[in-house]
């Protein structure tokens, strides 16, 4: 008479599938998050300045070019050109949904000291309790 012995299920977790999952998900967020650029190509002023501090919520992105065309990007979203008076309007409607969106100017160092400041009374008269201004640190 043969005996045969039962065998106990095995209460292990196997993660090798979830890592190479995990993995892959890491590759591919390394090779696109390079190609996600936001907003209209400017060449910023170089100046050194302190990072703002990480924020909850995107922030508005308002943008001149060297044509003086006005832009406005929410968070990863792009906006074709626009005029004063739409930017102005969509940016106090996003703070009326959104109260306490930070407001931050990119202009083109191309452009006109005067343009810039024209957009940031804009936006103060939309709404923002704040302009900030965009820069890239200087090379070296």
């Amino acid at each position: 008479m043969y005996v045969r012995k039962r065998r106990r299920p095995v209460s292990e977790i196997n993660v090798v599938p979830y890592i190479d999952v995990m993995l892959v998900l890491l590759i591919i967020f390394m090779v696109t998050a390079p190609l996600v650029t936001q907003g209209v190509k400017v060449d910023l002023p170089k100046a050194e300045a302190q990072p703002l501090e990480e924020e909850s919520k995107p922030p508005l992105v308002a943008s001149v070019d060297a044509k003086g065309q006005y832009f406005l990007n929410v968070g990863d979203s792009q906006q074709e050109p626009m005029s004063a008076v739409d930017l102005a309007t969509l940016v106090a409607a996003h703070l009326q949904v959104e109260p306490g969106t930070p407001v931050v100017v990119k202009g083109d160092g191309a452009v006109a000291y005067s343009q810039v400041v024209q957009l940031m009374v804009l936006l103060q008269r939309a709404g923002a309790p704040s302009v900030g201004l965009m820069t890239t640190p200087p090379e070296g």
